[in-house]
């Protein structure tokens, strides 16, 4: 299958061309036709996988070259960052990435003779993968196109290198083609380091201050779970001989030190994720532009550390490492969204909320039943679309009206018509059934009930019911009535058509799911766990088609109505004189007063900074105990 290295390799050549050609309409041409040949090569890869049957495929037992390759390209990112970490005098940092890179390079060049693997892995979960990096990915660099000629018109005062953006871009994405196509542990490793690397250039494109904080707060976290994943691999090598992915998860319930390795892994798989302690650095990201953040959150760096995770779930299934993940899963759900329901910036709550969703998937991972997979799966395809969805259309809409605050969105179904209904289709499909508050949620709480996980129970309940708060508050103000006149919509082509699409996907998706369900989710859970699976019966999914499908129509049926109704609207009593708008008055002492409607945010109950570092110090107790527990437990 020559697709296969094709989607690997051919976003590092164009990667290279964006950084050679300085000519932006040239440039931005490339850009789009290349973000249309990756979704085309996803495209005949799922073709030529469904006409195989479906099944499993393994491909490339020998590839002595291109490791020696592979082994090039970590050496060389070992270099950049030890470069950028003593430019900007973060020298303990560059021991995160010159120790484990070390030591693999000695592993391959003197290590022992390991069984010969395959190295690339084919399979319902890949596929699906491959799938939200190529198709989100692909409109999210659409997207990026007319944002970023935007973006540096508005910000004069940062240099523009949109060259070196859209570089980074293709690089994210040809890593995460490796990322899940691999199976070699090797190979996982150096594609895991590039997408770290990634993402701490693209949040530091900037240069600010607070830029360079954030982008070197997220490469230590990151790369103190890739420390993790090569001390797991050194270990597995030595101790076992077989370093394929797949051959580990199948044998990890019966050997001590497969045991170790995979708690090892599954550690890194929380850093990658942004679980508590370590979500501050997705939080940080924030201050990249918009397509850079949509990618981070929805496509590419967070969904590698679930993909891990999914990937380890059988092996993790009424083990201490999977209460360890399902722990901090549950409790980053949690705590997360009680923290968003404190913020007003409409990008922190989608960060925070990431940061939560994130949690609830782990916490399904963790747990390692069918159930509560079925619904991490789902959640993470939702998830995916509605979070490039919502990221994308608060960038254009702070473009529109220059603000990004939830407070000042109010009516915007009404003055943003269009930005308004991809906002409310982008919120719906986060937390109204079938996938969000229902269902996935219910399947999991299901499971924990079933496995006696109490704390799980509690977590989801808990944040189940937070997550409608902060949801809610957001879709009250889109869709309530406002005398304040239209925006001009200056949302370009290009990135109408990548938020056109986002939410026909997910509209589609609502309508399909239980379709999805039968034809893909169940057989993918069949063979990662080796029994048919049938979560609920395909009628109740049917049915909340429907109720979802009517909630869809809200926003459409209100701008209609308000559109032709009229009103003989009378002057309000406003503790004043009403100035004759109903929005301004003048008080009993003659001061000028303006009404204001806002949401209540508990600022001083969930804010940021009460609850952040004591919720990070509780997960990060928790995770050292339990390691400890599993190190101790695996070499006595």
């Amino acid at each position: 299958m020559l697709v296969v290295p094709f989607l690997i390799c051919f976003p590092f050549l164009v990667s290279i061309l964006m950084f050679c050609i300085r000519v932006n309409k040239v440039r931005n041409a490339i850009a789009y036709i290349s973000a249309l040949v990756i979704m085309g090569g996803v495209a005949v890869l799922v073709i030529q996988w469904i006409m195989g049957g479906q099944k499993p495929i393994a491909l490339y037992y020998d590839t002595h070259i291109v490791d020696m390759i592979m082994l090039g390209a970590e050496l060389l990112l070992m270099v950049i960052v030890t470069i950028l970490c003593f430019k900007y005098k973060r020298y303990w940092i560059s021991l995160l990435t010159i120790v484990p890179t070390l030591m693999l390079a000695w592993l391959e060049l003197f290590g022992p003779e390991t069984e010969r693997i395959n190295h690339i892995y084919i399979d319902h979960l890949a596929i699906l993968m491959c799938i939200i990096v190529g198709l989100i990915g692909g409109l999210i660099i659409i997207y990026a196109v007319g944002y970023m000629h935007g973006y540096h018109h508005h910000h004069l005062e940062f240099q523009d290198r949109r060259y070196y953006f859209f570089m980074l871009l293709f690089l994210f994405l040809g890593a995460m083609f490796g990322f899940v196509l691999s199976s070699s542990l090797n190979w996982i490793d150096l594609f895991w380091e590039m997408t770290s690397v990634c993402s701490f250039l693209l949040i530091g494109y900037t240069k600010t201050d607070e830029a360079i904080e954030n982008s070197f707060r997220a490469l230590w976290m990151n790369l103190l779970g890739g420390t993790a994943l090569a001390v797991g691999i050194v270990y597995l090598s030595l101790t076992y001989g077989n370093l394929n992915l797949q051959t580990i998860v199948s044998r990890g319930p019966y050997y001590n030190s497969i045991t170790l390795c995979i708690a090892l892994f599954a550690f890194a798989a929380l850093t990658k994720a942004a679980q508590l302690p370590f979500s501050k650095w997705l939080m940080g990201a924030m201050v990249a532009p918009t397509p850079s953040s949509a990618l981070l959150h929805s496509a590419t760096m967070v969904k590698a550390g679930i993909y891990i995770l999914f990937r380890l779930s059988p092996a993790m299934s009424g083990t201490t490492t999977g209460m360890m993940v399902a722990f901090v899963g549950g409790f980053t759900f949690l705590a997360a969204s009680l923290m968003a329901i404190a913020q007003s910036d409409g990008k922190k709550v989608l960060a925070l909320s990431t940061v939560s969703n994130l949690g609830l998937m782990t916490a399904c991972a963790g747990v390692g039943q069918a159930e509560t997979l079925w619904a991490g799966v789902f959640l993470m395809i939702f998830h995916a679309i509605s979070k490039s969805l919502l990221f994308q259309d608060i960038g254009a809409t702070e473009n529109a009206m220059h603000s990004r605050d939830v407070e000042d969105m109010h009516g915007l179904i009404y003055r943003l018509p269009r930005l308004g209904q991809f906002m409310f289709i982008g919120i719906v499909g986060m937390f109204l059934a079938p996938f969000g508050m229902l269902i996935s949620k219910w399947s999991a709480l299901r499971a924990s009930v079933d496995e006696g996980n109490i704390i799980l129970v509690v977590f989801i309940c808990f944040g189940s019911a937070t997550t409608l708060f902060y949801w809610t508050k957001w879709l009250n103000k889109l869709i309530s009535s406002t005398e304040e006149g239209p925006i001009k919509d200056i949302t370009k082509r290009n990135e109408m058509i990548s938020l056109t699409i986002h939410a026909g996907l997910m509209v589609a998706l609502c309508i399909l799911f239980p379709l999805l369900s039968k034809i893909y989710v169940e057989p993918l859970l069949s063979e990662m766990f080796g029994t048919a699976v049938s979560v609920l019966p395909q009628s109740l999914l049917y049915v909340l088609v429907i109720i979802i499908m009517v909630v869809f129509l809200v926003p459409l049926i209100a701008y209609r109505y308000m559109k032709r109704i009229r009103t003989n609207e009378k002057p309000s009593y406003m503790h004043g004189v009403n100035e004759g708008d109903n929005r301004s008055f003048t008080d009993s002492f003659g001061k000028p007063k303006e009404l204001v409607l806002s949401n209540w945010y508990f600022k001083n109950y969930f804010g940021q900074r009460k609850l952040m570092f004591p919720c990070s110090m509780i997960a990060a107790a928790v995770i050292m105990v339990m390691l400890s527990v599993i190190v101790g437990g695996a070499l006595l």
